[in-house]
């Protein structure tokens, strides 16, 4: 996701180490959680007891996956798919930034000038608030449509470790192969509902923060600013929550008919649009597939079985 950060935060080159480095730190919780996602399961399931102390069944979590991929592919093998995603933070970032600017300039609002940090999430009216809302909106937009084919090469050069397949390797081979597996249209799949997850989630975020903010915080409230600072936290884990369903999707149509093994069966149906995948995934209960990685619980009632490695 394109940052909502602009203005007079880190200089450039900060900015861009701090991005590298996040992205290269996170890189293994974000790969297990790709292969999770799709429905990719090696390892067996086992049988345990949750905080209630009931008998439930285990799916593997990050650490034993982890543990695989290491053990298949060698402690580099956890950093398969990251130097797509660096460039697509690296693109994301400096488009989104550039963009927000040049909205300043043609829409400038008290909290422009004021609160370069986090634009409009001061006190204010709805019409700033609207304002300055509907500039990061856009602004982001256009880097997830200008970065999402560095999105797509990510995710399809991930879920390789599925087939041990070595189509998408390389720095420039991996758009070749995008390209004759499925054209132009091919470097934008899984957009949609991307899109949808940025913007749903970044209204559903700042107007809960804003109705905390304006509503409920005061000047007088006892350590404001801090809980203002919890706030945004809460309000932010609370709508990527809520929108989860989304981010899974778009992750999905991006490798939905690719040619690799992890899109054909009995990996992965294949699914006519975004709305299909949506429809059958609620079917089976899986809208929430992959957002927890580390303590994973097969739904009561039913057995979801392993996928072995060939």
């Amino acid at each position: 996701m394109a940052s909502m950060h602009s203005g007079s935060g880190p200089d450039p080159w900060t900015q861009f180490a701090l991005n590298i480095g996040l992205t290269t730190v996170a890189h293994p919780l974000t790969y297990v959680k790709t292969l999770i996602q799709i429905g990719f399961e090696p390892l067996p399931q086992r049988e345990g007891r949750n905080i209630f102390m009931r008998r439930v069944t285990f799916l593997p979590g990050f650490f034993e996956y982890a543990g695989h991929i290491k053990k298949v592919d060698g402690f580099t093998g956890l950093y398969r798919g990251l130097c797509p995603r660096i460039c697509e933070s690296i693109v994301g970032n400096s488009v989104s930034q550039a963009v927000q600017e040049k909205l300043d300039d043609l829409f400038p609002t008290s909290d422009s000038a004021k609160q370069k940090k986090f634009r409009g999430l001061g006190k204010s009216d709805v019409k700033t608030f609207t304002i300055e809302t509907s500039k990061v909106m856009v602004s982001n937009c256009v880097a997830v449509i200008i970065n999402h084919p560095f999105h797509v090469v990510a995710v399809r050069s991930m879920v390789q470790f599925v087939g041990k397949e070595t189509l998408y390797s390389g720095w420039f081979s991996p758009f070749t192969q995008v390209y004759n597996d499925n054209g132009i249209a091919g470097f934008f799949a899984g957009l949609a509902p991307r899109l949808l997850l940025e913007i749903s989630s970044l209204w559903l975020a700042r107007a809960l923060y804003y109705l905390l903010n304006n509503y409920i915080l005061d000047e007088q409230t006892h350590n404001v600013t801090e809980l203002r600072s919890y706030s945004r936290a809460i309000t932010g884990f609370f709508a990527s929550m809520i929108t989860y369903p989304l981010g899974l999707i778009s992750n999905i149509m991006a490798v939905n008919n690719s040619g690799l093994a992890a899109s054909r069966q009995p990996y992965m149906p294949t699914y006519t649009n975004w709305l299909d995948c949506c429809e059958a995934l609620r079917r089976d209960g899986d809208l929430k597939r992959g957002s927890s990685i580390f303590w994973r619980q097969v739904p009561k009632g039913r057995s979801r079985g392993a996928i072995k490695l060939n």
